[in-house]
């Protein structure tokens, strides 16, 4: 297990919230807007900032949630019985408003895929699909893994649709005057967006469906950073999604000459050959930078 990146909480909270709209944002991406009683003292502190959430199991009215104590709080979700123990998944915080009144709202973008007869897959998708004002979930705060050294020279983000909600954030966070490359997949034209990312930094766009709509995500994505070449030694790496472009990815800029101490990278999902898994992360396999 990787050791605790240092950006998140040592004592996390955890915030009931509440549906205020959901509504389908692209093709691929679904959003969900949540608020709460004390939502307004989220921390929130852009990048990629994540958070566990619970969600309530189909035949539940209300969740069941564990004690937090700390971090020891997964003993404590595992010991809830299994027809009451809310659905857990990691998901990035896709906005975040303080809204005059002295509310807040935070929105939470899921990947929308289904199998292949059509019908929806992963029951947070399925949850955040059916959703309606009113229902609700929790957050655990988590913090953010980006963690860019002072001396970096070029930041290289690479991710596939699992990933967008944290390169969104990412775009939107980076300091004005950064140098660097983003390298974003996406299943269909329609779920490209324009992102917030400084003027120094390079957006690449790779559309599934324009290349093989039927390629496991993240294939592409790799094979495009397998043909970036690091500026030097203190380039700063984020690579997400499935295992394999994690990975694969942290391999290629390694023995390209990025040390592994600045490459931060995840697999959200892992590709079965006889069947995908659902693209929910779950608890996340993590090398952060520092």
């Amino acid at each position: 297990m990787a050791k605790i990146p240092r950006l998140m909480p040592e004592n996390p909270r955890l915030f009931r919230a509440r549906v205020l709209r959901s509504a389908r944002v692209t093709p691929s991406m679904h959003r969900v807007t949540v608020t709460g009683d004390d939502m307004h003292e989220f921390p929130f502190a852009g990048y990629d900032h994540w958070f566990r959430l619970f969600l309530p199991l189909p035949h539940q009215q209300h969740l069941t949630l564990p004690e937090i104590d700390g971090n020891r709080w997964y003993p404590q979700y595992l010991a809830i019985p299994q027809d009451t123990r809310p659905h857990l998944a990691n998901y990035t915080v896709a906005g975040f408003r303080r809204l005059p009144d002295g509310t807040a709202e935070l929105d939470v973008d899921f990947v929308v895929h289904a199998d292949a007869d059509g019908a929806l897959e992963g029951r947070a998708a399925i949850w955040a699909c059916a959703a309606r004002p009113g229902d609700e979930l929790a957050m655990l705060d988590q913090g953010r893994i980006f963690d860019c050294p002072d001396d970096v020279s070029q930041v290289l983000v690479a991710a596939e649709e699992t990933g967008l909600p944290a390169v969104v954030g990412i775009a939107a966070s980076l300091p004005r005057d950064t140098v660097g490359r983003i390298v974003q997949e996406v299943p269909t034209a329609a779920d490209v967006r324009v992102l917030d990312a400084p003027a120094g930094v390079d957006i690449t766009w790779i559309v599934r469906e324009h290349l093989d709509p039927h390629e496991v995500p993240g294939r592409a994505a790799l094979a495009e950073l397998q043909r970036h070449v690091p500026c030097d030694d203190r380039v700063y790496a984020f690579v997400v999604g499935e295992s394999r472009l994690a990975t694969e990815g942290r391999r290629h800029l390694h023995r390209a000459g990025v040390p592994k101490s600045r490459i931060t990278f995840s697999g959200f999902w892992k590709h079965d050959a006889g069947r995908p898994s659902p693209r929910e992360p779950g608890r996340p396999r993590l090398t952060p930078a520092g």
